[in-house]
Parts: C-alpha cells; sequence; structure tokens
C-alpha cells in the first residue's frame, strides 16, 4: 500500500500534466496527429482525375499533424514574405534547401516560423525565432540544384511540445527505397474564394519511385543528380510546386510507429505533370555533412513504438542519474530516476484517460 499511495502521489505530480515538454533527443514521432496522415488517400488508387499540387483546395491539416516543419519568411521594407519550408532536426537547427536563400545570405532579414499550420495566423502553439547563421553546403550549384541543402542556426533553441518535434535524418544503414507510406507537404493558399486566402499547410501521400526511371528520356532526360530521390506518381496529380521548396518528404518506418525525413523538395519542371514527379534532396545522402556541421549527437528514433500514437517518447533515457531509492514492504530495495517515474505515471494516467473516454463513448 505504501507503493501504491507513492505512484498516487507521482502520477498527480507531474508537470503541468505534460509528457512533452522537451525534446529529450527523440525525433519523428508525431504525438498529436500520428494516424492523421494514415488517412490521407492514395491518389494513385483513388480514381480522382483532378491534377493538384498537394491538395490545394483543401482548408489544411489538422493542428500537430506535421509537427516538424517550420515556414521560413523574409522580412523586407514592402512586408513579410514566405520563402520555403523545412524541417526542425535539433533544438537549435533547421534542415532546408540552400535554393531558398536565392535573393539574400543576410541572415538577418529571415524568421522561422514553428509549429503552425496557418502562417496567416500562427495561434499560441506556434513559436518565432530569427535565423543567427545559414550554412549552404560547399557545393551547392544554384543553376542545376546540385547538392541543394542548407543547415539554419536559430538564435534560441526551441522547446518541443505536441506541436513542435523534431524530424529524424536517416543514416547510411536505413534501406530508404524499400519505405512504403510517404508523404509530402508544403504551403498553399487557400481558395480564392475563401474570405482571406492565406496560406496554410497542406499534404499528400506519395511513392517513391525508381531513380532510373525519373531519369530516363521521356522523364527527366539525364537531369536528376545521384543526391536526389523522385517521388510522386507517374501520371502526375501530386506534386511539390512553387512556396513548397524545403518542403519535407518523410515516410513511416516500416517496422515502427515513427517517421524518417528521407527528402527535402528540391525542384521539378512544371507542376503535377505526367511523368514529371517531384525531385527531392535525400537527407541520407548528406547525413555526414549534416552531422560535421552540428558538431553534436543526432536526436534518435524511438528504441520502442509507441503503444498510442499521443503517449511520451521511450521511457528509458540512455543515461540515468540521480536515482533515488524507493522501498517495497518485502524490504527489497528498487532504485529508479524520479525522472524515469514521473514520466512512467504521466503516461499511465494518460493511457487511463484514454481508456476512460472509449468506454464513455
Amino acid at each position: 500500500m505504501a507503493l501504491l499511495g507513492l505512484l498516487v502521489l507521482l502520477a498527480l505530480a507531474r508537470p503541468g500534466g505534460a509528457t512533452w515538454d522537451t525534446c529529450r533527443g527523440t525525433c519523428g514521432l508525431r504525438p498529436v496527429a500520428s494516424d492523421h496522415s494514415s488517412l490521407v488517400s492514395d491518389y494513385e488508387t483513388s480514381g480522382s482525375s483532378r491534377v493538384a499540387s498537394l491538395v490545394k483546395d483543401s482548408p489544411g491539416v489538422p493542428p500537430g499533424a506535421w509537427p516538424g516543419v517550420v515556414g521560413i519568411q523574409s522580412a523586407l521594407e514592402n512586408g513579410t514574405w514566405h520563402m520555403c519550408a523545412g524541417v526542425l532536426i535539433q533544438p537549435r537547427w533547421v534542415l532546408t534547401v540552400a535554393r531558398c536563400f536565392f535573393r539574400s545570405g543576410d541572415a538577418s532579414i529571415y524568421e522561422v516560423v514553428i509549429g503552425a499550420i496557418d502562417l496567416g495566423e500562427p495561434g499560441p502553439n506556434a513559436v518565432l525565432r530569427h535565423i543567427q547563421r545559414i550554412l549552404l553546403h560547399p557545393e551547392y550549384v544554384a543553376a542545376t540544384a546540385t547538392s541543394n541543402i542548407a543547415l539554419v542556426e536559430l538564435d534560441t533553441p526551441v522547446e518541443c511540445s505536441d506541436y513542435i518535434q523534431l524530424g529524424c535524418v536517416p543514416d547510411g544503414s536505413l534501406a530508404v527505397p524499400e519505405l512504403r507510406t510517404c508523404y509530402i507537404a508544403g504551403w498553399r493558399a487557400t481558395p480564392a474564394s475563401a474570405p482571406s486566402p492565406r496560406l496554410v499547410l497542406q499534404e499528400a501521400k506519395v511513392r517513391l519511385m525508381d531513380a532510373q526511371l525519373c531519369n530516363s528520356s521521356r522523364w527527366y532526360g539525364g537531369a536528376v543528380h545521384p543526391q536526389d530521390l523522385c517521388a510522386g506518381y507517374p501520371r502526375g496529380g501530386i506534386d511539390t510546386c512553387q512556396g513548397d521548396i524545403g518542403g519535407p518528404l518523410v515516410c513511416k518506418d516500416n517496422d515502427g510507429d515513427y517517421f524518417w525525413l528521407v527528402g527535402l523538395a528540391s525542384w521539378c519542371r512544371g507542376c503535377s505533370g505526367k511523368k514529371r514527379p517531384g525531385l527531392f534532396t535525400s537527407t541520407q545522402h548528406f547525413h555526414g555533412w549534416i552531422q560535421a556541421q552540428l558538431g553534436s549527437t543526432p536526436a534518435q528514433k524511438p528504441t520502442e513504438p509507441a503503444l498510442i500514437p499521443s503517449l511520451t517518447p521511450p521511457l528509458i533515457p540512455t543515461v540515468i542519474t540521480e536515482a533515488p531509492e524507493v522501498e517495497l514492504d518485502t524490504s527489497i530495495t528498487v532504485s529508479f530516476p524520479k525522472d524515469i517515474l514521473l514520466r512512467f505515471f504521466g503516461t499511465l494516467q494518460d493511457f487511463l484517460d484514454f481508456l476512460r473516454d472509449k468506454i464513455d463513448g
């Protein structure tokens, strides 16, 4: 009973009821809407004949559906303009494409919106950061979009939440071509008929396509680089377009409930055309360069898939310190880190709430 009382107190004492208060070195999670994108229709099998870049007539994705995506804007004399997208990969670092900064490499004119769906009304879950430094890949060639990748250092770190998470950059051990469920996202204008058109985040399901096919004579005719990925559909209809550059291409892990950031929207010929799928900079290809610039341990994929999408990251950290002792009635002493206990019972409480909602519903 003494142990049970302690467990109840710890469960009630979890900080603010929040379980996603920091990034904790975990990436690839979508705590609020991890099931949402599984409902996005597969364009190839939907029977639709409508051609569109992403889903341009959509009102946008639900809040939290893409917690790693950021909007990069330039503040100029004539207003603030959306330039491109990117993905948060460390609390202080955003990965995007070098093409985003074609107008100016002056970091002072840019700002980054993180955790927003509607760039016109970011909402209370979003944060704004200024850019401290821009690192373009040294082999970037603007004319051909070769090595089209860049890192952006923010002026202050970002704390993770349900609406802000880190993207997972795969290393060479991941067989990217074998990933089967992939999505793209980008900011598109709301329909012109809307009362006040705004840029809202939209998404679409795509398929990774064979690079040799994309590079064939009737497709891109040799213009696809070895560091590019090709994603979309042979008949077109779903693609990235202007305003989407730097946007993510993510694929769900075949075995776990997390997502890999495998590409960044780089370039294309036209939008949504037949035999003109989107081309994406392969983040795996530049994994070594990314790590060299960051000079720190990368965020890691979850060690175990979450049982319920909205629960916390893995409960076992890589380093355990300051473990308080808890005495059981049997006089056996077991050591647990307080941090693990707090998060465990916070998760347990969330799970019980989840079950109660299901029963009441």
